[in-house]
């Protein structure tokens, strides 16, 4: 199974950077990350729609899309890894990842969603939320390896 983090704004080489990479690296799924920017002028609304259209271009047919979300569902590293692994095994072949900009996502992006994730209710840095989504795949492949990190 793929994993295709697809999000917006560009990591820049820093100590995050070097982090995400290191949890990317380490985890036994093919991932991959799509950076988009969208600087085009316009309402909230309408930065939100090109957006959610760049983060869908990502989207390969047959995947399931998982789109961060604060207001999303919040899912134990147990939960987590038990949904991609029922993937893994009806063979999807891939799992999108959406981490949308400083405005969120649109409604229509969460409604297409087969889930809507959060990592709690507050609100992170969206750097920061690719480090901790990467860190949470890297656990949720451990989990079903019964590799000895997780450590409930």
């Amino acid at each position: 199974m793929n994993i295709i983090i697809s999000c917006i704004g560009h990591l820049k080489p820093s100590p995050e950077s070097d982090l995400f990479a290191r949890y990317v690296k380490q985890t036994r799924w093919s991932v991959s990350v799509r950076e988009f920017e969208d600087k085009k002028a316009g309402s909230v609304e309408e930065r939100k729609k090109r957006e959610s259209a760049l983060l869908f271009s990502a989207v390969p047919s047959g995947s399931k899309i998982v789109v961060l979300d604060e207001r999303g569902k919040l899912l134990s590293s147990e939960k987590f890894a038990r949904q991609l692994g029922k993937w893994q095994d009806e063979s999807i072949p891939a799992v999108v990842f959406m981490i949308g900009g400083a405005d969120g996502h649109t409604e229509e992006t969460r409604k297409k969603a087969d889930l809507v994730l959060a990592f709690g209710e507050m609100t992170f840095p969206h750097m920061f939320a690719r480090i901790m989504l990467a860190e949470q795949i890297y656990r949720a492949k451990a989990i079903l390896d019964g590799h000895p990190y997780h450590r409930a």
